[in-house]
């Protein structure tokens, strides 16, 4: 703990999703958009997508999380919120930084969904071919 801020801000993205997320000492209380964690993402995985940052670092119920997400659909949304856990407890603690970077938690996800072409009906699929 080298700084003394009341709250640690930060931004993630994924795909077409960004959350801003807010770190706040607290006892663990965690609100996105508003609503509780398990009622905007009900599934498990995307819950346990968001948690992993706190459990690698130690830190699951330290802080109360509030994230704002928009864009995307819900694993987009996940991967974001995981990317602004991951940022704000670096600047919480510079020290966390190579435990989080060495599980990928620090690097923004580069993937986004490829444009349709003219002519074709997808991105790759092409019309079927006939020879007569």
């Amino acid at each position: 703990m080298t700084t003394k801020l009341t709250s640690f801000d930060a931004t993630g993205r994924r795909k077409e999703a960004v959350a801003r997320v807010r770190l706040i000492p607290g006892e663990g209380k965690m609100v996105v958009n508003d609503r509780p964690l398990d009622d905007y993402f009900k599934r498990e995985t995307l819950k346990m997508i968001i948690e992993e940052p706190l459990h690698l670092t130690n830190t699951i119920g330290k802080f109360d999380i509030f994230a704002r997400v928009k864009g995307g659909g819900l694993t987009g949304q996940a991967g974001a919120v995981r990317l602004g856990i991951a940022r704000a407890l670096v600047q919480y603690d510079e020290s966390l930084r190579p435990i989080l970077r060495q599980r990928g938690f620090l690097t923004r996800d580069p993937r986004m969904v490829e444009r349709k072409k003219y002519g074709q009906p997808k991105a790759r699929k092409r019309f079927q071919f006939s020879k007569r």
